[in-house]
């Protein structure tokens, strides 16, 4: 029988009748909490703190593995490209450590996270993690004082830091469902109808940004975007000058390990690249590494998420599979913007 979080995700998926009775009820519950912890936020009860500079948070309303990650990288990209000073902050999730991080090139996973400490080295920009992300904003920009904007790699549930913009990413297979509900019954954290309160939708997961995406499916007052992935040349770890040819596929025992939230979207992906993989290993997301316990094979295939927490003496025959978000209309333009951020003189 299946571990217990397993029967519930798929149940989010397919909803089974009988765990619907069950857990109906608990979701009224904790939608009771989520709307009374809006309320008290909303009227100044609960405190909520700003930084000196604007603040972007990028986040779901799904429990993860919505794309969310990507589309903070291309976001941060397009602002950098645009000469605009931005900085990142986040939870930090799955980290080691409690203390406030501001990171450097000799930054660990252990020390910032998995999803951090990739989107540092992917953006080049500016980063701290810590669990009140608040005091990681004041950290970040004590380190770095002429920053302009804050993105925040998740929070849309963070209420405690107030916010500038948010953006919310909505994956695309949710589209037009009628059984969505709140946890424990549904995989949502926040109604369908906080779309609404959000100054942008990015939806996620399309196969193209071209795919019709109709307006009739959110709130009308709410810009809408859309966003694909796009995979890059695999690598070798920790040495993205050196690229896999397909030669080197032929003949070879190749398998695929992913601790992410949908490792099947990995697998997939090496799947319609034509790379043949002899088997797959799916671990939980942010989970550890140990190559020792992955099966024999002459090349595995690993996601930029996990590269993260391995070291060149893991061996000659991991490669890393890079992606990006490609977002239409232009996400960074939309921001720059609506917040009237130029480049500094």
């Amino acid at each position: 029988m299946p571990p217990l979080h397993q029967i519930i995700e798929q149940h989010w998926q397919r909803p089974n009748p009988w765990l619907k009775l069950v857990l109906w009820p608990l979701s009224r519950l904790f939608q009771t909490g989520f709307l009374l912890r809006r309320r008290l936020y909303r009227s100044g009860i609960l405190r909520r703190e700003k930084l000196p500079v604007p603040v972007v948070v990028v986040g779901n309303i799904h429990v993860g593995g919505v794309g969310k990650t990507p589309v903070t990288a291309a976001l941060v990209n397009g602002l950098r490209q645009r000469g605009i000073e931005v900085g990142i902050i986040s939870r930090g999730y799955g980290r080691e450590s409690r203390e406030i991080h501001v990171l450097n090139e000799r930054s660990t996973a252990a020390e910032a996270g998995d999803e951090p400490l990739m989107l540092y080295r992917q953006t080049g920009a500016p980063m701290a993690v810590g669990s009140k992300r608040i005091e990681a904003g004041r950290a970040l920009l004590a380190a770095y004082p002429g920053l302009q904007l804050i993105v925040a790699d998740d929070g849309m549930q963070h209420y405690a830091l107030q916010r500038d913009l948010e953006i919310v990413v909505f994956p695309a297979a949710d589209i037009g469902r009628q059984d969505l509900d709140l946890m424990p019954n549904g995989g949502l954290r926040e109604p369908w109808s906080r779309l609404g309160d959000a100054d942008a939708v990015v939806v996620s997961g399309l196969p193209d940004t071209q795919a019709a995406v109709s307006e009739h499916d959110f709130p009308a007052s709410v810009p809408l975007f859309v966003s694909r992935l796009q995979t890059g040349k695999i690598y070798r770890l920790n040495q993205p000058q050196q690229t896999l040819d397909n030669h080197r596929l032929v003949g070879k025992k190749i398998t695929a390990v992913a601790a992410i939230a949908k490792p099947e979207r990995f697998f997939n992906s090496l799947l319609s690249l034509g790379i043949p993989l002899a088997q797959t290993l799916a671990l939980p997301d942010h989970a550890p590494l140990n190559p020792q316990d992955w099966p024999p094979s002459d090349i595995v295939l690993i996601t930029e998420k996990d590269a993260v927490k391995l070291s060149d003496r893991h061996g000659e025959n991991v490669w890393v599979l890079p992606v990006c978000a490609i977002i239409e209309p232009d996400l960074a333009e939309f921001v720059a913007q609506r917040l009237n951020l130029t480049m500094p003189v």
